[in-house]
C-alpha cells in the first residue's frame, strides 16, 4: 500500500492526546490505546480525540519509564480496520510511514525506510528511521508497507536530519502480554526491578520489589494542580459550567466551542489574559456597513471590544493577571461565550459576512 491508501485505511486509530504540558500522538490495538509514557506525563488522566473519537477524558492504566510506554483506556467503538502488531522482523532498507500529529498538524504521514533495524540506546534496541517525526509524533505508530505496526514513534536526535527512533513492537507486545496477565488497571512497571507493580501496593512512591523511588508514582498521585491565576481562570471557567479539563490545551491555553463559535483564552508570561473569539471574516461588499456596526457596539459593550486582524473580526477580553476576579472574570467571560454566538450570527446573516472555517481538533 502506497502512504495514502495506509492513511486512509487506518486513519481512525490514530489518537491525539493532550495533556496540560504538552500534546502527543498514540493508536489503537485490540482494547487498548498505545503511547509513550513520556506523552502522558505521569498522568491518571489525559484528554484525547480522534477521528470517530469525540474530545473526551480518558484513564492511563499503564505506565513504564523504561520502555517509554503508556497504555490508555477508554471506551471506543473498534475501527473498521484494526491495526495490528507486526509478526515478523523488521530488516534494514524497509518502507516505513510515520502517523501522528506533529506541532498539532493532526493526521500527518510522513514515508521513508529503516536506516538501521536494531540501534542499541542502552540497553534498549530502537528502530532508526530516516521519516521525518517532530515533536507532537510521540507516541503514534511507525507502519510498515503492508500497514502493519512496527514500532511506535519514540524520540528524534535535535538539530538532526531526519534521525528518528521508533521502539520496536516486540516490546510493546511484551508490555501488553505483561499487562493483561495481571488483570489490574493502574500498573506501573518499576524502571530499577522491571517488576509490574500495582499502584495501591506502592507505598511513599517506593517500590515495594526493590524500593526505589518511583517518579512515575509521585507524579501520579500528585497529579496537575494549577496555581495562581492559572487556578483563578480555571475557576471561573468551572463556574460557568466549563468542562475545564476538556478545554485545557496547555497550563496557559483553553478552547471553548460555542455553536459556531470558538474561543481562546490564553495567559502570556508579561501577565496579560486575553480571551479571543475569532467570528466571521470581512466579505468583500458591505465592508463600511460592518465597520459602523462593530464601532457601535464597541461604544456599547463593557468588557468586551471588537477587533479586526487579517480580515477577521474578533470578540475579546483582555485583562492583566492582577486585575482578574472571580466576580468579574465570570461576568466577562460568561458575556464572551454568550455574545460571541450571537455577535457572529448577526454578521453573517445580516452583513453577509463569511462564516468561518476551522480544523477540529
Amino acid at each position: 500500500m502506497n502512504t495514502q491508501v495506509i492513511l486512509e485505511t487506518y486513519i481512525d486509530n490514530i489518537i491525539q492526546i493532550m495533556t496540560p504540558y504538552g500534546t502527543g500522538s498514540g493508536f489503537i490495538i485490540g482494547d487498548l490505546i498505545v503511547t509513550n509514557s513520556h506523552v502522558v506525563c505521569g498522568l491518571k488522566e489525559v484528554v484525547i480525540s480522534a477521528k470517530k473519537i469525540k474530545r473526551t477524558i480518558a484513564q492511563v492504566v499503564y505506565d513504564d519509564s523504561y520502555y517509554d510506554l503508556a497504555f490508555i483506556r477508554s471506551t471506543f467503538h473498534m475501527p473498521e480496520h484494526p491495526l495490528k502488531l507486526a509478526d515478523e522482523n523488521v530488516q534494514d532498507g524497509d518502507s516505513t510511514v510515520a502517523i501522528g500529529h506533529p506541532y498539532g498538524l493532526n493526521y500527518t504521514a510522513t514515508e521513508g525506510i529503516v536506516s538501521k533495524a536494531s540501534r542499541l540506546q542502552g540497553e534498549l534496541e530502537y528502530i532508526q528511521i530516516d521519516a521525518a517525526i517532530n515533536p507532537g509524533n510521540s507516541g503514534g505508530p511507525l507502519l510498515n508497507k503492508t500497514g502493519d505496526v512496527i514500532g511506535v514513534n519514540t524520540f528524534i536526535i535535535q538539530n538532526s536530519n531526519n534521525l528518528g527512533f521508533a521502539l520496536p513492537y516486540f516490546y510493546v507486545l511484551e508490555s501488553l502480554q505483561s499487562y493483561k496477565e495481571l488483570h489490574h488497571e493502574n500498573v506501573i512497571k518499576c524502571n530499577s526491578c522491571k517488576n509490574l507493580i500495582l499502584e495501591e501496593d506502592i507505598k511513599n512512591d517506593y517500590c515495594p520489589a526493590c524500593g526505589i523511588k518511583l517518579e512515575v508514582a509521585r507524579l501520579r498521585r500528585k497529579g496537575y494542580n494549577p496555581i495562581g491565576a492559572t487556578k483563578l481562570l480555571e475557576d471561573i471557567l468551572a463556574s460557568l459550567n466549563i468542562n475545564v479539563t476538556l478545554a485545557r490545551r496547555s497550563q496557559a491555553s483553553w478552547i471553548i466551542d460555542r455553536t459556531s463559535a470558538r474561543i481562546e483564552i490564553n495567559y502570556y508570561e508579561n501577565g496579560v489574559i486575553i480571551g479571543d473569539s475569532k467570528l466571521c471574516g470581512i466579505p468583500q461588499q458591505n465592508i463600511e456597513a460592518i465597520y459602523d456596526y462593530l464601532l457601535e457596539q464597541n461604544e456599547k459593550l463593557s468588557y468586551l471590544q471588537f477587533s479586526i486582524n487579517e480580515n477577521s473580526i474578533y470578540l475579546s477580553y483582555l485583562i492583566a493577571d492582577s486585575s482578574l476576579t472571580l466576580k468579574e472574570g465570570k461576568i466577562a467571560f460568561e458575556r464572551l461565550f454568550e455574545y460571541s454566538d450571537k455577535y457572529d450570527a448577526i454578521l453573517i446573516d445580516t452583513f453577509k459576512a463569511i462564516k468561518q472555517k476551522r480544523e477540529e481538533d
